[in-house]
């Protein structure tokens, strides 16, 4: 079946499979790799992604029921000179990643519950990212940088030191 999807802002058309994954388009068809496939049962939030501005486990969809939508993946967060999101910067000053499986789902589920309560309490974050998964216990640091991105802390929005 031939399947159209805005990614990023771009439209991506493609004959696929009519059981093929909203997160397989991604990787396969245009080519964005961040989107990681963790456990393909939608336990562990790797794959999460932005699907017409809300937060979806993109294994759980398939790509057909994308057709003619927007999907907002961790790649399209950034400017297009290159600014990461407010949410990315936080991510990277608060040392909320770790090995970094984890951080591209756990970005976008972050990005969107910022979208719709844009001052969380700390326990608002912890449930909005019980969803994801992060292997290497990076909890604590991951809802600190969710918080400092909610305050828009200097930190969260400083620019990177040279050479990083």
């Amino acid at each position: 079946m031939k399947v159209t999807v805005t990614v990023n802002g771009s439209q991506v058309a493609a004959e696929v499979e009519d059981r093929t994954l909203l997160v397989h388009f991604v990787r396969e068809q245009a080519g964005l790799t961040a989107t990681n496939v963790g456990c393909d049962t939608s336990s562990c939030g790797a794959c999460t992604v932005l699907l017409d501005g809300q937060s979806v486990k993109s294994c759980t969809v398939l790509a057909a029921q994308a057709d003619g939508r927007e999907v907002v993946t961790v790649e399209g967060l950034a400017t297009s000179s290159g600014e990461m999101h407010p949410v990315q910067r936080a991510f990277r000053a608060e040392h909320g990643l770790q090995c970094g499986f984890c951080t591209p789902g756990m970005v976008m589920a972050a990005v969107s519950l910022l979208t719709e309560n844009a001052s969380p309490t700390e326990e608002e974050v912890r449930s909005a990212l019980e969803g994801n998964l992060c292997r290497c216990t990076g909890y604590h640091n991951i809802v600190r940088a969710v918080l400092a991105a909610a305050r828009g802390d200097a930190t969260a929005t400083a620019a990177p030191a040279a050479g990083q």
